[in-house]
């Protein structure tokens, strides 16, 4: 758990998490997998995804499955490669509208880690 997290502008965050979020509002896999390094991981929803064919398969399932638009409510830098986004989405999944926290670990300028989270 992050001890004293920083608030920050969404505009601040580094450029893996900007093309993964851009990525996923474009439901473009291909641009939100490349964020990823090759041995992240993703755990989302009960489940860990581990390597980029196992987390392109994800993008593409979570993209397909239920439509739904996000919207970013905030942003806070945990550690230096550490940051929490805040995103609202809301949809046609079961109860329409959830409020989730994704945790990023950044290694070499890429996601090495994201959990998803209510």
């Amino acid at each position: 758990m992050p001890q004293n997290p920083t608030p920050i502008d969404p505009a601040d965050l580094p450029e893996a998490i900007t093309r993964y979020l851009a990525g996923r509002a474009a439901k473009d896999i291909s641009a939100a997998a490349q964020t990823f390094a090759p041995h992240a991981t993703v755990a989302d929803d009960g489940q860990t995804y581990l390597g980029a064919d196992a987390i392109a398969g994800w993008l593409g399932q979570t993209d397909t499955e239920y439509t739904y638009t996000t919207t970013l409510t905030g942003a806070e830098r945990d550690t230096a490669d550490r940051y929490t986004v805040h995103q609202r989405l809301e949809g046609d999944f079961p109860g329409g509208r959830v409020d989730l926290r994704y945790r990023f670990t950044l290694a070499h300028g890429l996601i090495s880690e994201l959990a998803i989270a209510p």
